[in-house]
């Protein structure tokens, strides 16, 4: 039997420990600082256990790491690192769902020493988005073409018949990293133009795309999309796009929030009593007039009838409600997170929906030039797991068995974008409903 260790038990861990309980032949520890939490995650299956564990506990993570053959870590992005180092120091094989991060980087050496392959990035964004550009990508130099122009999108949304909120948006994971992501500078390549986009700048730099069964969405960049030139290996490229899909209105209200300064993470006092308009009035460069709403709208030369200021209401932030968060070590993204976590949560039985599409330009010597299109659409399950649970956590379940049964093992630090691993992922998930459709049309 093999041993498998999950470290974490969030929102999207279910369908990985429920997938990995039912393959015969591996048994599960699901270790997390709420032990409660994965006790309900193994739910008395008989090759689970469930263990209390603090990640920064090092000793007793380091013996469970050494007692397993693989572990996945769906802790904080900054923990892969020291995890991946004591895979590496007892020659066990590790999986994430995150980007590779310069610390995660450097280890590729030592693992390769070690024979230890970790691989990282194979949730949905990153790790479906890539493993289905990569089976594009590379069917169209063996039939002796060029990528030209690639565009990917991907978006966690709620469910057309669940978008009832002004935001247009519900929270089925972090609502500090969805806040978080919003500060990030962004570069990508446009008809051949390197395009950089300052944190502050980010929800300006936006787009619409047009998706069948769902209506008109907008885009922004996400994070350096130039990076992927070279994984993808598509050197000499003029357009290289990677960008987040949310519902109209999104950015212009999130850009708002940006200029007040909502998203500062520097630790402040806020009293006991302390309101959401006196909070929000914290980031008025005026004295306050005591109408809050009409202050941010003066702020942002907005008429007062403002959709953004519909949504900033709606939101409370121009309430007497008092902050549920207070004390010295609050700062103010902690708070927009916190209030947004309270008003827009899934409510039972709804549904989330995950929008991943790339858009491909492909130039062959002898043969007509293609436009290849990739669209995944894929539901949560109304009172079952959410579609980001499933599309996250599944490919990193179905990688892990690749590794223990033996059908990969490429020591060092990997992201999937080889056949070895993208063509049984992808050929499992879409045993699972979640499929990517590709659409080929000649170009004239």
């Amino acid at each position: 039997m093999k041993k498998v260790l999950v470290l974490g038990a969030g929102l999207v861990s279910r369908p990985l420990v429920r997938y990995l309980l039912d393959q015969p032949d591996f048994n599960v520890t699901v270790a997390s600082r709420t032990v409660s939490k994965a006790e309900k995650l193994i739910d008395g299956h008989p090759k689970g256990t469930a263990l209390p564990l603090l990640a920064d506990n090092e000793e007793k993570l380091d013996k469970l790491v050494s007692e397993h053959d693989l572990s996945i870590s769906l802790l904080p992005a900054p923990l892969h690192p020291v995890v991946a180092k004591m895979c590496i120091k007892h020659k066990k094989q590790m999986v994430t769902t995150s980007y590779v991060s310069p610390a995660m980087k450097a280890l590729d050496g030592p693992a390769k020493n070690a024979g230890v392959m970790l691989l990282n990035e194979i949730g949905v964004d990153p790790g479906i988005d890539h493993m289905s550009a990569m089976r594009i990508i590379d069917d169209v130099r063996k039939r002796g073409g060029e990528v030209v122009s690639f565009k990917s999108y991907c978006g966690g949304l709620p469910a057309p018949d669940c978008n009832d909120n002004p935001f247009g948006y519900k929270f089925s994971w972090s609502p500090r990293a969805v806040c978080t992501a919003g500060k990030n500078s962004a570069r990508f390549r446009e008809d051949g133009k390197q395009v950089d986009v300052p944190g502050p700048d980010l929800f300006t730099c936006t787009h619409t795309r047009d998706i069948e069964g769902i209506g008109t969405l907008e885009a922004y960049p996400n994070r350096d999309s130039l990076g992927y030139i070279d994984v993808y290996g598509l050197k000499g490229i003029n357009t290289m796009f990677r960008g987040t899909f949310r519902y109209l209105g999104w950015c212009e209200t999130l850009k708002k929030i940006v200029d007040l300064g909502i998203l500062d993470e520097t630790p402040v006092t806020y009293p006991k009593g302390t309101t959401y308009a006196q909070y929000t009035a914290r980031f008025l460069k005026r004295h306050p007039s005591g109408d809050i709403r009409k202050d941010v709208a003066a702020r942002f030369d907005l008429p007062e009838n403002s959709p953004i200021l519909d949504r900033l209401e709606w939101l409370g932030l121009f309430s007497d409600d008092e902050i549920a968060i207070t004390g010295e070590e609050t700062t103010a993204l902690d708070i927009l997170s916190a209030r947004m976590g309270e008003k827009m949560p899934y409510k039972p039985g709804e549904r989330d929906m995950i929008v991943l599409c790339h858009y491909f330009i492909a130039e062959f010597p002898n043969a007509p030039d293609e436009s290849i299109t990739s669209t995944l659409i894929d539901f949560g399950r109304p009172h079952g797991d959410s579609s980001m649970a499933r599309t996250v956590s599944l490919p990193a379940a179905v990688g892990a068995k690749l590794i223990l049964t033996g059908k990969v093992m490429i020591p060092g630090v990997h992201i999937p974008v080889i056949p070895e691993i993208y063509n049984p992922v992808l050929d499992e998930l879409a045993t699972m409903e979640i499929e990517c459709i590709e659409k080929t049309t000649p170009m004239k």
